[in-house]
């Protein structure tokens, strides 16, 4: 059964009504633009997606890349997936022109990444670090550095990753104990051991830039102690060619449950002389140089939940609308046709869940690309510093949402397939396996609803602008006949937030531990109300499309299938807030006060 990778109406919505990417063409960064060129190019990616990544997704699952000891080994597919997304353009097409770039915004890349990510999420995996790598080097690296890094990623001949996790240390960056020596040269040499480095060794390009965070020798402790180094693992000399192998070292590889086709990866740095770096910007300063590629990586896994769900969904919904069984309860004749599984209601909540989930979080990923797109190229101050506040506020949603509720939605998807849903030869069983891996990826949802509510709502400007975009989704679902039943939950929602929010940055002021002891559920709460706003948005597009007549039956149904859905999430899904409130307001301290004893 083929299977769409996402939906191609869904996606001009989101690009055209939804966030008007058309405007951007007003900019003088994308005047030489025409949405025929965003259009083309979605185009282009979805061709690659089906003939490139789509054909391997369930081989690269069933054969995972192999170490021999010396080399690393993976299906031959992966290979061509990898040269046909570069040869496209794909790794530098958000580059200037002048930098061998497309200079197309970031909301039109993303979204070619999304059909990649549909198709083959593991084998996605190795562009969307490199994109990260490569970002990270223009931003913060040398003029030397630039030329000798960036043009062979942005060919597609070198690879990057991020390297940070160690073994005994996850999230809490603030302990890594990887380690650099000076050298007289103004180089560096390294010794430590990184692990769960996704793309950390593979044989898809001639080289792979390591970005590692590590300490130099007699920092400070804590995270101002930490900088941020470029470290091949084949030495690139002055004239571009390949020098010497570097002192990394491939110590293993790891075997995840799902993305299996992306290599996960345990590195040793420097098992002989150090292996040879070269710091990036200044001293002690790299962990706010990499919150720049862990952010984008957070939005980048978002997404990449976003189209596995979304994936789940299509693949369910066309099942379901092919599967004969049973009859509706109303029918009592034994002897009747059996109806399509689609008729049972049941399924039908089933499938309405999956869309708000993955139609929900395809369109906050697009919109975080979006405000990532005006904090660059927005023309007045004023928008770029409101997009910047709000971006940094969502992020941790962007990261968490997509990846608990899609994967709840492939979990629905196996539902939907009865027996035929944990059955190899069906393809929801993997994408469940593949998104299982999100809510863990670029930080646990923990580590998130601490970020969310310890730092990013405390600063307060972010979220007084969240505030006010949520408040305009009110007075818009106010003025419009169709939509008005939502403007009364969501301005009640908000005004529920707005009291638990305060609440806990008061307790968190007299008592940190008591105060974030459930950040989790606070993170929970903003990620469905931040939801409730954009069906809100969707909904109110959909209303007026609708007002104004004139669409064929397809387009019609595309529309009202938008504000069911938006019903569903506000009479199914938003009033579950009410209970994560009253836990959050009575400062509930039942986990916290549990003792390891009592296990």
């Amino acid at each position: 059964m083929a299977t769409q990778l996402l939906n191609d109406r869904d996606l001009s919505f989101l690009l055209y009504e939804f966030l008007d990417t058309a405007a951007l063409l007003d900019r003088p960064r994308y005047r030489e633009h025409s949405r025929e060129v965003f259009d083309a190019t979605l185009a282009t990616a979805r061709t690659i997606a089906d003939k490139y990544f789509a054909n391997h997704n369930a081989r690269g699952d069933a054969n995972e890349p192999t170490f021999d000891g010396e080399k690393v080994e993976l299906i031959p597919e992966t290979k061509a997936a990898w040269d046909a997304f570069a040869e496209a353009g794909f790794l530098a097409a958000h580059y200037d022109f002048d930098e061998g770039g497309m200079q197309l915004p970031e909301v039109i890349l993303r979204s070619a990444v999304a059909y990649m990510n549909a198709a083959n999420v593991a084998t996605m995996g190795y562009s969307f670090l490199s994109l990260g790598a490569a970002n990270l080097i223009h931003a913060f690296a040398s003029a030397e550095q630039k030329a000798r890094y960036l043009p062979p990623m942005r060919e597609g001949r070198f690879a990057g990753t991020m390297a940070m996790t160690e073994p005994g240390q996850g999230s809490a960056l603030a302990d890594i104990r990887t380690y650099a020596v000076p050298q007289t040269d103004g180089s560096y040499r390294l010794f430590g051991q990184k692990m769960f480095i996704s793309g950390g060794d593979q044989s898809l390009t001639e080289n792979i830039v390591h970005m590692v965070l590590a300490r130099i020798k007699d920092a400070p402790p804590g995270v101002k102690g930490i900088s941020l180094f470029i470290c091949p693992k084949v030495l690139v000399n002055d004239d571009g060619s390949l020098g010497a192998r570097n002192d990394v070292a491939l110590a293993g590889l790891l075997h995840k449950m799902g993305w299996r086709n992306t290599t996960s990866t345990v590195l040793n740095f420097g098992e002989k002389e150090g292996a040879v770096a070269y710091l990036v910007g200044e001293p002690h300063k790299g962990l706010s140089y990499m919150f720049q590629m862990m952010n984008e990586a957070r939005i980048a896994v978002g997404l990449c939940a976003a189209a596995v769900g979304y994936q789940g969904y299509n693949y369910s919904l066309e099942y379901a609308r092919g599967r004969p069984q049973g009859r509706l309860p109303s029918n009592k004749d034994p002897l009747s046709p059996q109806v399509n599984i689609i008729e049972h209601a049941d399924v039908r909540r089933m499938l309405l869940a999956q869309k708000v989930y993955a139609e929900g979080s395809l369109a906050l990923c697009l919109y975080a690309s979006s405000l990532f797109e005006d904090t660059r190229t927005a023309p007045a101050e004023a928008q770029r510093q409101e997009a910047f506040l709000l971006l940094d506020l969502l992020t941790p949603v962007v990261k968490s949402w997509p990846s608990k509720y899609c994967l709840k939605a492939n979990e629905l998807a196996l539902q939907v397939l009865g027996g035929a849903g944990y059955i190899r030869e069906y393809p929801v069983e993997q994408l469940y396996r593949d998104n299982r891996l999100n809510p863990i990826h670029e930080g646990a949802e923990g580590i998130h609803g601490l970020d969310l509510l310890g730092r990013k709502v405390a600063q307060g400007a972010g979220y007084q602008r969240f505030q006010a975009q949520v408040a305009m989704a009110v007075r818009e679902a106010e003025s419009l006949e169709a939509t008005r039943e939502f403007a009364g939950p969501l301005a009640e929602a908000l005004r529920l937030l707005d009291s638990v929010t305060q609440r806990l940055l008061a307790l968190t002021r007299e008592n940190p531990d008591l105060g974030l002891a459930n950040a989790t559920v606070y993170l929970d709460l903003f990620g469905r109300i931040t939801l409730a706003w954009v069906w809100a948005r969707q909904a109110a597009l959909a209303a007026r499309a609708l007002a104004e007549g004139g669409q064929g039956d397809s387009e019609a149904a595309f529309y009202q299938g938008k504000l069911q859905a938006a019903r569903y999430f506000f009479r199914w899904e938003l009033p579950e807030a009410r209970a994560q409130a009253d836990l959050l307001l009575a400062a509930d301290s039942t986990c916290l006060d549990m003792q390891d004893a009592w296990f």
